[in-house]
């Protein structure tokens, strides 16, 4: 075995081929259709935005412009959600529409909610709180036990400094209720085998044609050339539980509004 620390950061491409060794995929259930086209979540998260940006202009129906009617699902410069996504980070040249600097989070919420704007009932939703919610993540939900936010946590699982900025509220919430849905392939756990017979757990963070780095369930980044390995697993079930029936709806909507606003700045 060949096995070293490592200080990288870059993720690259993946890539199975290589030197014979074993590679066992394990078997993953079926995930759930989604709930619809968009997630009640981004809806929510959405109207929240709405307000703070959009109502000055446009007005709490959406009717504050001349012409313009934001609840009736027709756009006169936009079709797709795409041309929702340009029209609000683009603005529209000659008109009083401006650009908006908005992460990928946000844009979701705006365009879900645009898409629902005719029957959204505000008084059916209430919002998380992202102060309680960071109470629940540090203790009820004992997070910080895997994750890391700032300078501080595990760094067992993905860090989460930034998903606010990168994960959508319904993809938030679905990460909290369906674990294993949510996780990007890079992230997997993995379980390697050497000739030696040590058993190593961990999450991989780079993999290519001929060797894998994770960092293992130590914290201790390492990296294996495959042709040494005798067993490398990629498991597909995510070791993080799921939250569905241990937080309460309100403690789960509180945990998504915390998590939002980690924007990594």
């Amino acid at each position: 075995m060949r096995a070293h620390t490592l200080l990288f950061g870059a993720l690259l491409g993946l890539a199975i081929a290589g030197p014979p060794f074993i590679v066992r995929v394990s078997a993953q259930p079926q995930a759930a259709a989604h709930p619809g086209e968009y997630a009640p979540a981004d809806i929510a998260y959405g109207a929240r935005l709405y307000d703070a940006q959009c109502t000055t202009c446009h007005g709490a129906n959406g009717d504050g412009v001349g012409g313009v009617d934001l609840r009736s699902g027709r756009f006169r410069n936009a079709v797709t959600d795409q041309d929702l996504t340009r029209v609000v980070t683009a603005g529209i040249q000659g008109t009083g529409m401006q650009a908006f600097k908005l992460d990928q989070s946000e844009l979701a919420g705006i365009v879900a909610y645009l898409r629902n704007m005719n029957s959204f009932d505000r008084g059916s939703v209430k919002p998380g709180d992202a102060d309680r919610g960071r109470a629940v993540f540090d203790g009820k939900g004992t997070c910080a036990r895997c994750h890391r936010v700032g300078d501080q946590g595990s760094r067992a699982a993905p860090d989460l400094s930034d998903v606010g900025a990168t994960r959508s509220a319904g993809s938030l919430l679905r990460s909290l209720t369906e674990p294993t849905s949510q996780m990007f392939p890079i992230n997997r756990p993995v379980r390697v085998v050497t000739r030696d017979g040590k058993v190593i757990n961990g999450r991989r963070l780079n993999e290519d044609t001929y060797t894998v780095q994770l960092i293992d369930d130590q914290e201790r980044l390492v990296s294996f050339v495959k042709s040494d390995l005798r067993e490398y697993t990629i498991l597909t079930v995510s070791p993080m539980p799921s939250y569905k029936s241990t937080l309460t709806d309100a403690e789960l909507a509180d945990v998504v509004a915390y998590l939002l606003s980690l924007k990594g700045r």
